[in-house]
């Protein structure tokens, strides 16, 4: 007699867990993702189908779904004739996507009052997080990752999600440059304590220091990564 759900269940903990495997595709586009956070493909590189293909010992037309994968995702873009590159920012487009930023970002942290407990809980988790991968052996993915959740919950107070939408769209664009930043300057336990910083000023109720302490972080992130996109155009 074969055993029951519930028999299964007494004898494993583990018995109801499952996962879908990874398809190949999936996998290429993990891999490059991982190589694009760790800087062996920097931004501008030409991604090109049949070299990817060799390397990876995949079809070219699995290359081309993960790249398109990667497009979706803002990580490259496909150029009329010259075929799909890692995305690369200029100094407007870093300091118009920062602008919007500062925008969304504070109207968030002026509605902390009035925001759900949902939301609020989300922001102190999001720093939890990123706290917990200080000095761990993370990648940089993960770390950047851990990063923009701060932010996205700084947006997310607005209790919009039209407006979250719209930040994903502008994490996609500087994900890269972030990453970039993140992994050039080091200074992990400095940014914690900077948010760190901006959530006890919220959970003081002084939101307008919470804002003016945004702006500032915001502004010093903007610098940095135009310092780095500045820094790789002089040495093409």
């Amino acid at each position: 007699m074969s055993a029951t759900p519930r028999d299964r269940t007494a004898s494993s903990p583990f018995a109801g867990l499952s996962i879908e495997p990874m398809t190949t595709v999936e996998r290429v586009a993990e891999e490059l993702r991982r190589s694009l956070f760790e800087g062996e493909l920097e931004p501008g590189t030409p991604l090109r189908e049949v070299a990817l293909a060799d390397a990876l010992g995949v079809s070219r037309s699995t290359v081309r779904e993960a790249l398109g994968v990667l497009v979706a995702e803002g990580l490259a873009d496909r150029l009329p004739n010259r075929g799909t590159q890692v995305r690369r920012l200029d100094s407007a487009q870093v300091a118009d996507v920062c602008r919007a930023r500062v925008v969304v970002e504070s109207a968030g942290v002026r509605r902390w009052p009035g925001a759900a407990e949902a939301e609020r809980q989300e922001l102190r988790d999001a720093l939890a997080g990123y706290s917990d991968l200080r000095g761990s052996d993370c990648t940089t993915a993960e770390f950047v990752a851990a990063h923009l959740r701060i932010h996205r919950a700084l947006a997310g107070l607005a209790g919009s999600a039209r407006l979250l939408a719209f930040v994903d769209g502008l994490h996609a664009e500087v994900r890269l440059a972030l990453a970039e930043v993140d992994r050039a300057r080091g200074n992990a336990a400095e940014q914690v304590h900077s948010h760190s910083h901006l959530l006890d000023l919220l959970e003081a109720g002084d939101t307008e220091a919470a804002a003016a302490e945004l702006a500032a972080h915001l502004q010093e992130a903007e610098q940095s990564m135009t310092d780095e996109v500045e820094r790789r155009l002089r040495a093409e």
